[in-house]
């Protein structure tokens, strides 16, 4: 019988890696809040289960996300592990990008994940206790053609995460980055990949070639998600969970290329990149590494 039992609320459940998270947790013994836009297509995915909560919810709405975390605590009386999960994906190139949609894409990957977390977190402080396990990905650690506005919104997460850390390791919350490479989920799927109108020259044949790869690609890509889901679930379970998580070879290839990159970039210009300070370096950014002490 299981003794450490954890009540996880999953964004974006009712599909994709979402859908594997909720169903991992559930084997595992956990109870589960499975939340989407539309909860009897999350029932429907999840399945009829005792210690199963679905609700409603939009993350890009804040008001959604605190009546779905007041269910949660009617319910369960707690919340143990968020799991922001919920995304889409606005492909293309920058300049045939809309500015609506790229504000659509920050929105949802990064203010969404932020709606959540906000609502969260007053309960997690009172319990002094919780994880905050957020799904990130290799374009937020090294970006990629094609991805501009989904790997800023990652990219955001990943300063925003890493910002919040130490706020909220005094109260017993922890926080854990989950960068995938490239995973069998739905992301590529038209329900979920919205590619721009094509609408400059210059750059059409480029985009007939990236789509009909990403196409082609789409169900045949190296990572198992119901793999990924039992990790993280397993990973949970430590009491110091890892604060970044390479999910997949193609991910730990992707965290060795850009810390060899900014190695090399430190490196280029040392003695120009030192001189433009009115100080010895070292006691410069003493005040900065006391900051983050404290924190």
């Amino acid at each position: 019988m299981m003794t450490n039992k954890k009540v996880w609320f999953i964004t974006g459940a009712g599909r994709g890696l979402g859908l594997d998270i909720a169903k991992s947790a559930l084997a595992a013994g956990h109870a589960v809040v499975a939340t989407g836009r539309d909860p009897a297509k999350v029932v429907a995915a999840v399945g009829a289960h005792d210690a199963l909560l679905t609700v409603r919810l939009d993350v890009t709405q804040p008001d959604d996300a605190q009546i779905a975390v007041e269910a949660a605590i009617a319910k369960f009386g707690r919340i143990d592990v968020l799991v922001n999960n919920a995304g889409n994906f606005f492909a293309d190139f920058f300049e045939e990008l809309t500015t609506e949609q790229v504000r659509q894409q920050i929105d949802t990957l990064l203010f969404g994940p932020m709606n959540v977390t906000r609502a969260v977190l007053p309960l997690m402080r009172k319990q002094r206790s919780g994880l905050l396990l957020t799904i990130s990905s290799t374009a937020g650690i090294s970006g990629g053609m094609f991805c501009s506005a989904y790997a800023a919104a990652k990219f955001g997460i990943e300063g925003w995460m890493k910002s919040i850390t130490p706020e909220f390791a005094p109260f017993g919350i922890r926080t854990m980055l989950v960068e995938p490479g490239f995973f069998r989920t739905d992301l590529l799927n038209t329900d979920s990949t919205t590619y721009a109108a094509l609408s400059i020259d210059d750059y059409a044949e480029r985009t007939k070639e990236t789509v009909a790869a990403w196409t082609d690609m789409n169900g045949k890509q190296s990572g198992d998600p119901a793999k990924l889901a039992a990790a993280l679930v397993q990973l949970a379970e430590l009491a110091e969970p890892p604060a970044r998580f390479a999910a997949g070879a193609d991910a730990v290839q992707a965290f060795k290329t850009k810390a060899n990159v900014l190695l090399s970039q430190a490196s280029a210009h040392l003695d120009l990149s030192s001189s433009v300070g009115l100080c010895r370096s070292e006691l410069c950014s003493a005040p900065y590494a006391m900051v983050n002490r404290v924190a």
